[in-house]
């Protein structure tokens, strides 16, 4: 309503229009939304943001918990120390080559079953969860599982069939030795994560229309051929997540080695996370082992960031 209509009405009726609201348009108040993130937001703060950086605090310092000792502040020695520390960068590259190794057998088998479950046109969701079942299993019972299957004597499973195959001829003690115990931990890895690999898979394949296979089937394409041009490459951008996640989740492995060998014999087992478990609780050395997770993020951070700019390279949009 104008200035000069309100006047005029004004001098009709001698008395001021009240104001028209305009009920299709709600009025909006902009804080409303952080309302609603806020307490999310704030218990994201709390639970990770502070220990983190409180984390970082504490690597910076000789950190005691005792009653009545100061901490004392010595700035980058436990950095420093870190770099000089043998056994964590023993542990580091056996963590690496779990990494390696357990991801490559995911990938390869989670896609291989991939493959498979995508054919099955008969019980499909059935097979889906037999193969996600160990994705959803805890970590503690399945490694004490392991530990009971790759047991020494006669009573372990692997030593019984092995035996009555007649594959070996007396008992192995696979967790007492460093070369056989990797074993063990490998295959539990690789068994623990093949079906969450597999359910990505899955969902990239069914996302490629099948016209594409008929018309290559149609053109003389074997299904080598197929897999190999047209399916691998249409899938080039799960593949690179799927490597990446893992390989994340392979450096940060703990609660296996923990449980199964402990990081023995003479650390030949060690992986990061459990010498840090040991350097912080065991030894209660936390301003170290404080620096020595920070050392592993890092680790992280550059080997994600070299794999995407490898197998990055290149790719491009994919239109069907």
């Amino acid at each position: 309503m104008s200035l000069n209509s309100v006047r005029q009405v004004r001098g009709a009726t001698g008395r001021t229009p009240r104001r028209v609201v305009d009920r299709s348009k709600p009025y909006y108040r902009p804080y409303v939304p952080y309302l609603f993130l806020f307490p999310g937001l704030a218990l994201y703060l709390l639970w990770s943001v502070y220990p983190l950086v409180y984390q970082l605090y504490i690597s910076f310092f000789d950190w005691r918990i005792i009653p009545g000792q100061t901490s004392e502040f010595i700035g980058l020695a436990n950095y420093q120390a870190v770099f000089a520390d043998r056994t964590f960068w023993l542990a580091m590259s056996n963590t690496a080559m779990y990494a390696v190794v357990t991801v490559a057998g995911q990938m390869i088998i989670g896609l291989t079953l991939a493959l498979l479950v995508n054919r099955v046109t008969i019980a499909r969701r059935f097979f889906r969860t037999i193969y996600y079942l160990p994705v959803v299993t805890s970590w503690v019972v399945v490694s004490f599982l392991f530990v009971y299957i790759f047991s020494p004597g006669d009573g372990g499973l692997i030593n019984f069939a092995l035996m009555k195959l007649g594959v070996i001829a007396k008992p192995v003690s696979w967790l007492a030795n460093s070369g056989t115990a990797w074993i063990a931990i490998y295959s539990l890895g690789i068994w623990k994560g093949m079906g969450w690999a597999m359910v990505i898979f899955l969902a990239a394949l069914q996302g490629i229309p099948p016209e594409l296979y008929e018309a290559a089937a149609i053109d003389g394409a074997t299904e080598w051929q197929r897999i190999r041009y047209m399916t691998l490459p249409l899938i080039r951008r799960t593949i690179f997540f799927v490597l990446i996640a893992l390989m994340i989740g392979g450096f940060q492995v703990f609660i296996s080695v923990l449980l199964i060998t402990g990081g023995g014999p003479l650390h030949r087992t060690e992986v990061a996370l459990t010498y840090m478990f040991d350097e912080a609780f065991g030894d209660l050395h936390f301003g170290y082992g404080a620096a020595l997770s920070y050392v592993l993020a890092i680790v992280i951070v550059l080997v994600s960031v070299l794999q995407a700019r490898f197998f990055g390279r290149g790719d491009q949009d994919l239109e069907y």
